[in-house]
């Protein structure tokens, strides 16, 4: 009888498994798209492609939906009027190749983006928290009752072998000595291959990982918003980054390139549209960190003017930004490249920085994923003179053989492009 009540448990855990085995199997939409689509997409508008919510509807049918995922190149290269229109509408700009998605995460993407809402403007409450937030998953309500059933099922197998044991002593019939489990072989030989596999894993992840360094989010000694600048007052990216297009360096502005602006706004006016939080939910006084600017560039707002010593210079110090995007000494990184001849897009790299109050490093800068740009990424080949060389490439494009070329087919791949 216990033996079958152990049975049944048993077979209702793994009933409960399987019921729940396609929302466990099933791609994670949201989380395919911050992956591969969010740096260039965004659900419910126009970034540096098309918004994605409902476009479906829009593509001629599923098959080209996939196609296009896989290889735009080549639908673009086909002849494709609705392919050639949406890569004209978006200024030629290449869309990278996924080969390694398939369908169903094609299609957990879709119904994602489809279903996507706006989240509700967050309002300051008490001790910086904000509301507006995504409900909260039920998943670990699932897990709580799987453990459950768990349990039961080996308290019923526990107390099955017990019965059993007693009702043969009971009838004069031996027992079959029990085997504790840290004595058993088979429990030791399972135990000791999965530690081999899981060390094994850890090792070789932690070894690949060494060094890389993304969601890295340091904390500023000035809390300065990409969102607010970028996003909402429309500031381009290359008044502050001067060298983005022109140097190997983007970079970084000095105290005198904020002060062109600052000198007469002394105080943040947006609290009320965009309160300021920190990724831990504390409050910032946007006001207090334009103030922050003044004490590093040596402005005195009272009296419009800056402070200066005794000989008259002013008495300005550096402001100490922590560097967030690090690349290895070995590897050489031209940004005017990139910007420039690659025509890639700042959120390419970055993500999307416009909406970013703290920047954090959303690409894992690792060379397996510039390589895969660098294969799918075209350059601004024609009406350049650097690659006039490139004989056969101009014949094949004048012919119509290709669309363009990409930085593989110019030895962008090759280990002297990045290391030398």
């Amino acid at each position: 009888m216990f033996r079958r009540i152990a049975f049944r448990a048993f077979t209702l855990v793994i009933a409960f498994f399987l019921c729940n085995f396609s929302a466990i199997a099933a791609p994670d939409g949201k989380a395919l798209f911050q992956s591969n689509c969010a740096s260039c997409h965004n659900p419910i508008k126009d970034a540096t492609g098309p918004a994605l919510k409902n476009v479906d509807k829009t593509f001629p049918s599923k098959d080209w939906v996939y196609n296009w995922v896989h290889n735009s190149s080549a639908v673009i290269a086909s002849g494709d009027k609705f392919a050639n229109d949406i890569y004209n509408k978006f200024g030629k700009t290449q869309m990278t190749a996924f080969p390694q998605l398939s369908k169903d995460d094609i299609d957990a993407i879709l119904k994602y983006v489809d279903s996507y809402e706006p989240p509700a403007a967050a309002a300051p409450t008490p001790g910086g928290e904000t509301s507006g937030q995504e409900p909260e998953s039920n998943s670990w309500l699932y897990t709580v009752i799987t453990l459950s059933l768990l349990l039961l099922a080996v308290i019923l197998w526990r107390a099955n072998v017990a019965l059993r044991r007693a009702a043969n002593e009971k009838i004069g019939q031996p027992n079959e000595r029990e085997i504790p489990l840290y004595r058993n072989k088979l429990v030791i030989a399972v135990v000791t291959i999965l530690c081999f596999i899981l060390a094994g894993y850890w090792i070789v992840n932690g070894a690949i990982n060494e060094g890389r360094q993304q969601n890295y989010q340091p904390l500023q000694p000035i809390f300065y918003s990409h969102k607010v600048h970028v996003g909402i007052n429309q500031i381009n990216c290359l008044y502050c980054h001067a060298g983005a297009e022109k140097s190997r360096q983007a970079m970084i502005p000095s105290p005198n390139i904020c002060m062109n602006c600052h000198k007469q706004i002394n105080e943040y006016t947006g609290e009320k549209d965009h309160p300021l939080y920190t990724a831990e939910g504390k409050h910032i006084d946007g006001t207090a960190e334009i103030h922050k600017l003044y004490e590093y560039a040596g402005w005195d707002p009272a009296k419009k003017e800056y402070k200066r010593d005794a000989k008259g210079n002013i008495l300005a110090r550096p402001i100490e930004w922590t560097k967030i995007h690090n690349l290895p000494d070995h590897v050489y990184f031209n940004h005017s490249q990139h910007v420039k001849v690659g025509q890639v897009q700042c959120q390419r790299c970055h993500g999307q920085i416009q909406e970013m109050d703290e920047v954090y490093q959303f690409a894992p800068l690792s060379m397996g994923w510039c390589i895969n740009c660098h294969r799918q990424t075209q350059v601004q080949f024609t009406n350049n003179n650097y690659y006039s060389i490139f004989e056969q490439y101009h014949k094949e494009l004048k012919e119509g053989k290709r669309t363009g070329v990409t930085v593989q087919d110019i030895g962008g791949t090759e280990c002297q492009k990045c290391h030398y």
